[in-house]
């Protein structure tokens, strides 16, 4: 099934309705929760998140991701209500302000809700396993869907970290997800995929799909990569001598791995300093034309 993945033809253009710069997209990532792991309960009042996100994309975010529910490692799921409480207004105020605004959420009524808001993009990291109704509901939107490889909720995912050749497991299990999807009436034209750095991966599962997105590419989908700030980049500046750096400390690290995956031919990265991997992948689609021409 690899590169002909629902017999359809490959989408690796932006789905319609995003930006198209001409270079890897720059998501920045605005959470809007108490627990996020790396910047919880900064950003969880309205007006400081709203003001958050237009400070994203005054600094250049293509896309800004608005959350309301963490998914680090051993998060509790939120209820409904609180999770379109913290999500939608944010998700209004920018999308009035000319802001891109994606959702990040696993729950159809906070895709209707945020889509009818102004969202113009669904990232979904359980990929449509956590809610049945997701791919109904993407569909009658008609929004681009961004579906993540995902094998278990946040509180045990990490019990779930086990593969053979990893690039090969997850791009069999996403292509379970595009065929899925297909039965629930979502266009390929409208789906990205997401390889899903950090959920239910170990560091060195991390790094083998951030070297294998070429063959992930195979697949005809464009691909969102979400390394920013993740444990694997805070392993591997252990490992060369850094020590322990926090979270909020890996952005030049995180900037890098944008880098990295705008070469290997992503098409968006989803990060939460902005100005650094924007400057990342300008430096990335140079290189990728110089290195054309020869």
């Amino acid at each position: 099934m690899e590169g002909v993945a629902l017999g359809r033809p490959r989408h690796h253009g932006p789905p319609e309705g995003l930006p198209r710069p001409g270079r890897c997209l720059v998501m920045g990532i605005l959470n809007v929760t108490p627990d996020s792991f790396s910047d919880g309960g900064v950003y969880a009042d309205t007006r400081h998140a709203i003001d958050r996100g237009l400070d994203l994309a005054a600094q250049g975010a293509d896309i800004v991701d608005v959350g309301g529910e963490s998914t680090r490692p051993g998060a509790r799921p939120v209820c409904l209500d609180e999770e379109l409480a913290r999500t939608v207004p944010v998700v209004r105020e920018l999308a009035r302000a000319g802001v891109c605004v994606s959702v990040d959420t696993m729950h159809a009524p906070v895709v209707r809700a945020a889509v009818g808001a102004g969202a113009r993009l669904v990232n979904d990291v359980s990929g449509g396993l956590a809610d049945p109704a997701m791919a109904r509901t993407v569909a009658a939107a008609d929004v681009p869907y961004v579906a993540m490889h995902w094998r278990a909720p946040s509180r045990e995912m990490d019990r779930h970290a086990h593969y053979g050749d990893v690039v090969a497991d997850v791009m069999a299990e996403l292509d379970a997800r595009l065929w899925r999807l297909a039965e629930g009436g979502v266009d390929p034209a409208r789906i990205v995929l997401d390889p899903g750095l950090g959920f239910s991966k170990h560091p060195e599962h991390d790094w083998a799909l951030l070297a294998g997105l070429e063959r992930l590419q195979t697949l005809g989908f464009p691909l969102l990569v979400g390394a920013s700030r993740k444990r694997f980049i805070g392993a591997a500046l252990a490992e060369g001598g850094a020590g322990e750096v926090p979270p909020a400390g890996r952005d030049v690290a995180t900037a890098a791995v944008s880098a990295l995956a705008a070469v290997g031919g992503a098409f968006c990265v989803r990060v939460h300093d902005v100005r650094a991997s924007l400057d990342a992948v300008h430096m990335a689609a140079a290189y990728v034309e110089r290195v054309d021409r020869t």
